[in-house]
């Protein structure tokens, strides 16, 4: 009787064990997605941030970070969080702007001046109005801003002004916001996934893309293009997003550990890639690349001459306000 007792209290012990949950029972674990590669800052400062919010929430989350698009392109990351197929993204407001449309009139090309008015925009009012428009509308929730570089054309065949891209074979993100430049000077825009835009280029399905000189670098585009043209169209950025689902499940003081985090992991990045940019045009030029100058007046004149804000679903009073923010570099 004794032992049966005995074995009645060992299992009632090892089924509370289980119910009341150890440290492993305990941990949540989710999933950060994004497109760009395992060498770039934005993956580096990923991993650390996952590593500092599992250290600073004593193992509480275990967050995995997938690189290069591996939980699938840009567009199908922005639709898991709400599918729930992933719980945190690194994404432009481009991509935002497909749910909330006036987020995205920072890439209406020539918004911002340089980098240092991009991150004042990121702590100004405007922002904070239209991250929580879009998370008004999508429940998603912005917890940082990362510079990504400023975009940059590059071309099999030169161009100096916005007439000679002319029919122009050139990729663009899939977002109606990379569309205004190009479509103004009256390229033929291609939309391709990021993970193909290499092998679109190589064999002759498009002849031109644009990007950060970073991106340029880390997915090799140089290997297939003769001419880097310095458009400088679009100062970007990328977001942080935290999934509704978990952005509410979080206690305030997890959602101040997220945010502080996440936060810091953006000025790292920021950082590498803003040093990088500066270093980028003469590796390129010893590279063989022909590094080619714009009047860039002459692109940004033809664009707002021809694209309005309302075709995109922007509001010009936003981009008005931006434009009055003063850089804070």
């Amino acid at each position: 009787m004794i032992d049966r007792r005995r074995g009645l209290a060992a299992a009632l012990a090892l089924a509370a064990a289980f119910t009341l949950g150890g440290p492993a029972s305990a941990q949540t674990k989710l999933k950060w997605a994004h497109v760009y590669e395992p060498s770039e800052p934005f993956h580096t400062a990923s991993v650390w941030a996952a590593g500092e919010i599992a250290k600073r929430t004593n193992g509480r989350y275990q967050i995995d970070v997938y690189p290069s698009s591996q939980l699938g392109k840009e567009s199908d990351i922005n639709q898991g969080l709400t599918l729930g197929t992933v719980d945190m993204i690194i994404s432009g407001s481009s991509f935002a702007g497909k749910a909330y449309p006036p987020i995205g009139v920072t890439y209406y090309p020539y918004t911002f001046r340089d980098a240092g008015h991009l991150l004042a925009y990121a702590k100004s009012d405007v922002f904070k109005d239209l991250a929580k428009g879009y998370e008004d509308k999508t429940g998603n929730h912005i917890v940082a801003v990362t510079y990504y570089g400023v975009r940059q054309s590059t071309s099999n065949k030169p161009f100096k002004t916005c007439a000679e891209m002319k029919g122009l074979k050139i990729r663009v993100p899939d977002a109606p916001a990379y569309l205004a430049m190009p479509k103004a000077c009256g390229a033929n825009i291609t939309p391709i996934a990021f993970a193909e835009v290499y092998l679109a280029l190589q064999n002759g399905t498009v002849d031109a893309q644009e990007n950060p000189l970073t991106t340029i670098e880390a997915k090799k585009f140089y290997e297939v293009q003769k001419n880097i043209v310095l458009t400088g169209h679009i100062v970007d950025h990328l977001n942080t997003i935290i999934s509704g689902s978990l952005w509410k499940k979080l206690s305030p003081e997890d959602q101040k550990i997220f945010t502080e985090v996440t936060q810091e992991a953006a000025a790292k990045a920021t950082a590498e890639v803003a040093q990088r940019e500066k270093e980028l045009l003469d590796i390129f030029k010893q590279k063989g690349l022909t590094v080619v100058e714009v009047d860039t007046d002459d692109f940004r004149n033809t664009v707002m001459k021809n694209i309005t804000f309302e075709s995109f679903g922007y509001r010009k009073a936003d981009w008005d306000r931006i434009q009055a923010i003063k850089s804070n570099m």
